[in-house]
């Protein structure tokens, strides 16, 4: 053997005993992930507009968002298939801007499902059993299966934990890609009385990166069949899907993002 094959063995070798050592399980991978989203739910505070497409059993909503600490501004595009005039698209936003109601819903509802995100983030080192099925130089793959011992404290954590899936996780930033899973077994509440669950009930959701080291979700996929409405601001069959990022400025109110929404050309024309 030459003097530069066996140095490169040697690199080699080495090299694979650094990685070896350094080696995270894949439940060591799963909790950095959730540390890294938990920080970033309580350290990004940036606010974005963009376009959103919302399929449901009943109704179908093509819409322009522009986010502030306020709530969300709403221009209605289309609905069911037809577009809605700039006078029509007006009234919405001024009916919004004119209801602190309807912004206090919307509010408590957006936080409800920051919690019930925050909770189930909480489930995933402890709730399930992890297995790596791949990796790239970019990725790490991975699978879950709902932990023979764990006992859910809720009936959500009860709904997620009887779930399997795979998820995909970003190397560098140690992000959720995306991520699916579906429930493995029915699942039924009070002997299935207050209702249940169906075995193959589904999600799916996927995020990517639309700043430095800020990501949103870009799409959400639901399919919960059965009796039992878990979820309060979001139906049992949802498609949503957002897409062509802007950042809007951290200080921007709820009257600043109805002239800048209803002022962009491509959306409508007034």
């Amino acid at each position: 053997m030459g003097k530069e094959k066996a140095c490169l063995l040697w690199i080699g070798t080495v090299v694979f005993a650094f990685s070896v050592a350094h080696a995270q399980s894949p439940q060591q991978i799963i909790q950095q992930v959730v540390n890294t989203e938990h920080a970033a739910d309580e350290n990004d505070h940036s606010q974005w507009g963009y376009l959103e497409e919302i399929h449901k059993p009943k109704e179908q909503v093509l819409q322009r968002v522009a986010g502030t600490q306020q709530g969300n501004v709403q221009l209605v595009i289309e609905r069911n298939g037809e577009r809605l005039s700039a006078s029509e698209q007006r009234d919405l936003i001024q009916n919004f801007l004119r209801d602190p109601r309807a912004q206090k819903k919307q509010i408590s509802e957006s936080n409800h499902d920051i919690q019930q995100i925050e909770d189930l983030l909480e489930l995933l080192p402890v709730g399930f059993v992890w297995t790596q099925t791949g990796a790239t130089a970019t990725e790490t793959f991975l699978h879950f299966e709902p932990a023979p011992h764990f006992h859910p404290p809720t009936r959500e954590a009860r709904v997620f934990g009887s779930m399997a899936g795979d998820i995909v996780i970003d190397n560098e930033q140690h992000r959720i890609r995306s991520m699916n899973g579906h429930l493995m077994r029915e699942v039924r509440f009070g002997g299935g009385i207050l209702g249940k669950l169906k075995e193959g009930s589904s999600f799916s959701l996927e995020q990517e990166q639309v700043g430095p080291s800020l990501w949103q979700l870009t799409a959400f996929h639901l399919r919960l069949e059965g009796d039992a409405l878990l979820f309060k601001s979001i139906s049992l069959q949802e498609d949503d899907e957002r897409s062509d990022f802007k950042p809007e400025p951290s200080t921007i109110t709820l009257d600043q993002a109805a002239t800048e929404i209803m002022s962009q050309p491509e959306i409508a024309v007034f």
